[in-house]
């Protein structure tokens, strides 16, 4: 008896390894994703403009980090004595006007540095629906809890996602040519659009990304929401909120996104990065015994073997966690 849809995902023509640098943006899915790699020592960057849920403002950001394009005071506005950004999560909000430019343009270059020498990118795309705000018809990324009356909401039709798309893959192409797209549409559940409207969200999302696929080299989809929605389909595999996927689902998505595309060498480094993590997490009873500075001496050991067999992971905060 099947206890699981049987799903094959389709084969890639390339691996990514330990030694690629890897760019994460777009829905909260990625970020979980994304998190888990860099847990386990991956070159990764995520979200330079915090969490990003529709095409348009995903497109919008990556444009933005192959300009290189600085942002200025014009471009902040003041709520409830915070100073925020349009094109930006509130992660980059704050009361100092300065500090926030600071913080936006400082992750603005990093970006900008980090994609032209990025191997992997990988977009997510959480939504359909874009926000408009009604005085200007800018295009939002981030309402920041602003009322409702100060913007329009619009269901993205299929034709726009995918000229969006098109338009932004023809500039990083230009910027990165040995860049590689992988595309995934998010199994988060965007209840607040209503259940139905959800549901024909993200089937516009899934069309135009297929689409883009289809027709433009070095971009590949990875079916994140299919493991999710279609192999998993339970709601044991969300969290209590019923929209997020669980910890246990996100393990999943992560294992077949590695037995997908990760090369040999990267899957077994992964073991031993794992090994790693569960001693820097390991809580010793008796901190002065000599059984835990044996362990300690065991695991400084273990790490400067590793940073001799891979020089390209970075195990310093490991190495200083230990020490200390």
């Amino acid at each position: 008896m099947e206890y699981f849809l049987p799903f094959q995902i389709q084969s890639f023509p390339f691996k990514f390894s330990y030694r690629d640098k890897i760019l994460f943006i777009g829905s909260c899915f990625s970020e979980e994703i994304g998190n888990k790699m860099l847990q386990l020592k991956f070159d990764v960057l995520q979200n330079p403009n915090g969490i990003l849920y529709d095409p348009l403002s995903i497109s919008d950001s990556l444009l933005y980090f192959i300009q290189n394009k600085s942002f200025d005071e014009t471009e902040l506005f003041q709520m409830d004595g915070l100073w925020h950004s349009w094109k930006h999560h509130s992660l980059f909000s704050g009361i100092n006007k300065k500090g926030v430019l600071k913080k936006m343009n400082d992750s603005q270059i990093r970006a900008n540095q980090f994609l032209k020498e990025a191997k992997l990118l990988i977009i997510t795309f959480g939504t359909a629906f874009n926000y408009e705000l009604k005085s200007t018809h800018q295009k939002v990324a981030n309402c920041h809890k602003a009322p409702a009356s100060f913007f329009q909401k619009k269901l993205l039709s299929t034709s726009e996602i995918i000229s969006e798309t098109l338009n932004v893959l023809k500039a990083l192409e230009i910027f990165n040519s040995k860049l590689k797209i992988i595309f995934t549409v998010s199994p988060v559940k965007h209840i607040k659009d209503g259940v139905a409207e959800n549901t024909r969200s993200k089937a516009r999302l899934i069309e135009a990304v297929h689409s883009v696929v289809e027709h433009k080299e070095n971009t590949f989809y990875f079916p994140s929401y299919e493991l999710v929605t279609d192999v998993l389909r339970d709601y044991r595999f969300y969290k209590s909120d019923l929209v997020h996927p669980n910890e246990t689902s996100v393990n999943f998505v992560f294992e077949q996104f590695c037995n997908s595309l990760l090369d040999d060498e990267g899957k077994q480094i992964i073991v031993e990065m794992q090994k790693v993590i569960n001693a820097v997490n390991h809580k010793p009873f008796f901190k002065e015994s000599e059984a835990h500075k044996k362990f300690i001496t065991a695991q400084l050991r273990n790490i400067l073997n590793l940073e001799k067999k891979y020089p390209f992971v970075d195990l310093s905060r490991e190495k200083i966690f230990f020490q200390e």
